[in-house]
C-alpha cells in the first residue's frame, strides 16, 4: 500500500511539471503569435541604416527617421580605407545621394525564425544603403580614390654603414578595383565606421623574404669581424669592420639582388698595410753624366700575387671560408736587364722639334734646362718628368727673369721661357711615338707653336710627362743656342708618325682690359678658338697601329688699353 501511494504522487508531479511546460509554450507561442502579427509589415528588428536604429519600424516611420537623424550625415566627408592608405571624398559635391525607398526595401522582411526573432533583441545588424549615383559626378571622385588608395611597391635593399647592417624592408604595393570599389562606397559610404574596401596585393620585385636571407647570411657575415691577409715577418694588411661598407655592396639588378664584392678596393685597403713587405721591380738604368755609359742593376721584384691570394674573397668576406689567409708571394723580374742596358744604342732619332723666337733672357733659361735634360735615359716602361728631373728651377738654379703670359697679358717670373722647351720637348715626344702622360696647353694661342701642340710648364705646379712604352731605352738629347732649341729622342725608331690639324672653330672675341702702371705694355688681343689635333702612330711598314685625337679650346687674348 506505502508503494502504490508513492508512486501516485511522482505521477502527479510529473503531470503538474508537463503541465507547466505545456503552459509556458503556450505562452511563448501566443506572444510569438502577437509579435508576428505586429511587426510582419514593419522593418526586420535590429536593423541599423548609417548607424541609425530603424528596428521594427514601419517602412514610412523608417524613412522618415532616416530622412531626420542622417540629413547632416549625408553631407558629411565620407573616409574610405583600404589597408594602410585612406582617402576622403565629399557625397554631394560627387553626385552622391540616397534612394530611401529602395533602401528600406533592402533591409528584407522579418524572419518567421523564433530564434532568429530573439536574437534579433540583443544584436544589431547594419543594412546597405541604395544610393543615387551620378555617374558624371562620380565617375572623376571614384577616379581619383583609385589613385589615393593605390601604393607602389617598394623593394627593400642593404646596405654596410660604418661596420653596421642597414636593412630596409620590402613593402609591398596594393591597388583597389574599382568596381569593387564603387560597390562599397555606394553600399556603405552613411557607415559611421566608413567605407573598407580590400585592396589586391602588389608584390615587390624584391620580397621580404630574399631581403631576410641575404641580412642573415652575406651581410651578417661581412659584419661579422674584420678580414686580414698576413705578410711576410708577420706584418698584416686588414680590412676593419668600419671599412666593409667600401667592398661589400648589395646593388639591385633585374629585380634581384646581388652580393658584390669590390676586389680592387679591397686590395687597395690590404696593400695600404703589406707594403712595406713588397719590394717592386726595377729595371735597369743608363746614365752619360761621367761621360761615358754607367750601368745600374735591375731589381727584381718580391710582391703579393693579389689574384691568387684573394681568389676565394667572396667566401672570404660573406661566406663560411676563413677571415684571416696568408699573403701568396711571388718574384717578378724587371723588363729591361743591366745586359739590355749594356746593349742599348741610342744612334736613330726617333723624333725631334725645333722652336725659336725667344727673348734673351728665356734663351738663358731655355738653354740652362736644356742642358739639365741632355743625356736623360728612359728605360723601356719607365716615366720622365720634367719638374722631377730638373728639380727646382729658381735664382738660386740659375734662372733668371723672362716674359711670361698672365692672363693674356705680358708679364715677367723668374724661369719665363721654360715653356718654350716644354713645348719643344712634348713635340719631340710626340714624333717619336711614346705615349703622354700628362701636358697642359697654354691658356691663350701663342702664334709660334703648331695650334693644340703645345705645353706649358710651371715649377711644381704644372708638368710634363711622358713614358717610354717602347722595347728600347731612349735618350733625350738637346742643343740651343740664343735664336732656337732642338731636342731630339734617341733611339732605336720602330714608328712613323703623322700629325693632322683639324681646323679651328668656336671662335671667340677678345674683350678690353684697362691697365694701370708703368709696368703695363699695350697690345692687340687674339681671337680665341677650339681645335684639335690627331696623331696617328704606324710600324715601318705602314701599318697604323694607333690613331688618338686631343681637343684644346683656347682663351681670347685680351685687348691691353695702358692708363
Amino acid at each position: 500500500m506505502k508503494h502504490s501511494g508513492k508512486k501516485s504522487a511522482n505521477n502527479r508531479t510529473k503531470g503538474i511539471l508537463i503541465g507547466v511546460l505545456v503552459g509556458l509554450i503556450a505562452i511563448f507561442a501566443g506572444i510569438y503569435a502577437v509579435d508576428v502579427f505586429l511587426n510582419k509589415d514593419n522593418i526586420p528588428r535590429g536593423t541599423t541604416v548609417g548607424g541609425v536604429s530603424i528596428s521594427n519600424l514601419s517602412p514610412q516611420d523608417a524613412r522618415t527617421k532616416l530622412e531626420t537623424e542622417l540629413a547632416n550625415d549625408v553631407v558629411q566627408p565620407v573616409t574610405v580605407t583600404a589597408g594602410e592608405k585612406s582617402t576622403s571624398f565629399d557625397p554631394a559635391a560627387s553626385g552622391v545621394g540616397i534612394d530611401w525607398d529602395a533602401t528600406i526595401a533592402g533591409t528584407g522582411e522579418q524572419s518567421w525564425n523564433p530564434i532568429t526573432r530573439f536574437v534579433a533583441l540583443f544584436k544589431k545588424s547594419e543594412a546597405p544603403i541604395v544610393s543615387i549615383v551620378d555617374p558624371a559626378a562620380f565617375g572623376p571622385t571614384l577616379d581619383h580614390m583609385v589613385g589615393e588608395l593605390f601604393r607602389e611597391p617598394i623593394s627593400g635593399n642593404l646596405h654596410i654603414d660604418t661596420g653596421n647592417l642597414v636593412v630596409n624592408d620590402t613593402i609591398d604595393g596594393q591597388a583597389v578595383d574599382r568596381v569593387a570599389l564603387e560597390e562599397a562606397v555606394t553600399e556603405n559610404w552613411l557607415n559611421p565606421q566608413g567605407v573598407k574596401v580590400e585592396p589586391n596585393v602588389i608584390p615587390a620585385a624584391i620580397s621580404q623574404d630574399t631581403i631576410d636571407e641575404l641580412a642573415s647570411g652575406p651581410g651578417s657575415k661581412a659584419v661579422s669581424s674584420p678580414f686580414t691577409v698576413r705578410g711576410d715577418n708577420d706584418v698584416e694588411g686588414v680590412i676593419p669592420v668600419e671599412r666593409m661598407g667600401e667592398v661589400v655592396s648589395f646593388p639591385e639588378e633585374n629585380g634581384n639582388i646581388r652580393v658584390d664584392i669590390n676586389a680592387e678596393a679591397a686590395t687597395a685597403m690590404l696593400a695600404e698595410g703589406l707594403a712595406e713587405t713588397e719590394v717592386e721591380p726595377t729595371n735597369a738604368k743608363i746614365s752619360f753624366a761621367s761621360g761615358s755609359r754607367v750601368v745600374t742593376p735591375e731589381v727584381t721584384g718580391h710582391e703579393i700575387n693579389w689574384e691568387q691570394t684573394l681568389a676565394d674573397l667572396p667566401n672570404n668576406l660573406t661566406g663560411d671560408a676563413p677571415r684571416t689567409i696568408d699573403a701568396i708571394y711571388e718574384d717578378t723580374p724587371a723588363t729591361f736587364t743591366a745586359t739590355d742596358a749594356q746593349n742599348a744604342t741610342f744612334n736613330e732619332v726617333v723624333g725631334e722639334f725645333t722652336t725659336g723666337g725667344f727673348s734673351a733672357a728665356s734663351g738663358t733659361n731655355i738653354r740652362l734646362t736644356a742642358q739639365m735634360v741632355n743625356g736623360a735615359v728612359v728605360s723601356p716602361g719607365d716615366t720622365f718628368s720634367l719638374n722631377g728631373y730638373t728639380g727646382p728651377r729658381g735664382s738660386a738654379q740659375g734662372f733668371v727673369s723672362s716674359g711670361i703670359i698672365l692672363n693674356g697679358r705680358s708679364d715677367t717670373a723668374v724661369g719665363g721661357g721654360i715653356s718654350q722647351f716644354a713645348t719643344t720637348l712634348y713635340n719631340a715626344y710626340y714624333f717619336a711615338g711614346l705615349e703622354d702622360i700628362t701636358h697642359t696647353p697654354h691658356s691663350y694661342y701663342i702664334s709660334r707653336y703648331p695650334a693644340g701642340r703645345e705645353a706649358t710648364i710651371f715649377d711644381g705646379a704644372i708638368d710634363l710627362q711622358f713614358r717610354n712604352n717602347t722595347p728600347y731605352p731612349v735618350m733625350i738629347s738637346t742643343s740651343a743656342d740664343d735664336s732656337n732649341v732642338t731636342v731630339q729622342i734617341m733611339g732605336v725608331d720602330t714608328t712613323s708618325v703623322q700629325s693632322i690639324n683639324n681646323g679651328r672653330w668656336a671662335t671667340t672675341s677678345p674683350n678690353t682690359v684697362n691697365v694701370s702702371g708703368g709696368s703695363c705694355v699695350p697690345s692687340t688681343g687674339a681671337p680665341g678658338f677650339t681645335t684639335s689635333d690627331t696623331r696617328i702612330i704606324s710600324d715601318l711598314s705602314g701599318a697604323e697601329i694607333t690613331r688618338e685625337t686631343v681637343t684644346t679650346v683656347y682663351d681670347p687674348s685680351p685687348n691691353v688699353v695702358c692708363s
